[in-house]
């Protein structure tokens, strides 16, 4: 009886995808079971007591200076 010990290129294409998609399996159970970072969320969503203050300070008729649409909206509010 007669063997062929050579691969075809669909056999070896099949593998390559099974090794990749069991590597990315890994990974992902991997990422999954980490535990979570801490972040410094509160930095992320509000702004520093100082950025605060300086747009507090911003007055609104300087944003427009000179804009008469903006002018006459003001005027009617």
């Amino acid at each position: 009886m007669r063997t062929h010990a050579t691969i075809s290129g669909s056999e070896l294409l099949l593998g390559v995808i099974a090794i990749r998609l069991a590597v990315l399996v890994v990974v992902g159970w991997s990422l999954t079971l980490l535990p979570p970072q801490t972040r410094d969320s509160e930095s992320v969503c509000f702004p520093t007591p100082a950025a605060r203050i300086e747009a507090q300070a911003v007055p609104k008729s300087s944003l427009h200076a000179g804009d008469p649409a903006v002018d006459d909206m003001l005027r009617h509010d």
